[in-house]
């Protein structure tokens, strides 16, 4: 295995080094090429051993606080946490190992959340497990129809 150098050096810019690498003037832009890609398979495209998925999201953060897009931005790593956690789509069923996957994925959404959503991010949350989507309801963007439904545009 190999050492982990995530926090070595001036990590921001070498994140950004390795975005424009790829063709992209942003970390927005090259996550949004890959939509309901989890996190962690960013940063593993942007560096293996020395990008960190939470590093990828803070850029990403703070691209959509300058943008005003972070309802947006929560809404995209709802998608991708769900990629991760339920690749094949909201479960038919919520049977004890169905319901862990489930909320692995909102309670890493729920942490990943900046303040200003976290309340919002847990009744959303709340209300998936009470009232579930169809089964096989995969997002594939920020843009979901539901996701939107959920958690609409706020942003000016």
């Amino acid at each position: 295995m190999n050492e982990d150098r995530s926090w070595d050096g001036n990590w921001k810019v070498r994140l950004y080094e390795r975005v424009r690498e790829r063709g992209y003037d942003s970390l927005t832009a090259f996550a949004k090429a890959r939509p309901a890609v989890p996190l962690y398979l960013l940063a593993e495209e942007l560096g293996e051993d020395d990008v960190a998925a939470v590093q990828v999201l803070s850029g990403l953060l703070a691209e959509a606080e300058r943008s005003h897009q972070v309802t947006r931005l929560v809404r995209d790593v709802l998608t991708r946490e769900l990629s991760q956690s339920v690749p094949d789509g909201w479960p038919a069923v919520l049977d004890d190992a169905n319901r862990f996957k489930v909320a692995k994925a909102l309670g890493r959404w729920t942490a990943y959340s900046p303040e200003t959503h976290k309340e919002r991010v847990r009744q959303i949350g709340d209300a998936l497990i009470a009232t579930p989507p169809p089964p096989g309801w995969r997002p594939l963007g920020p843009d979901d129809e539901l996701l939107r439904t959920l958690l609409p545009d706020e942003e000016a």
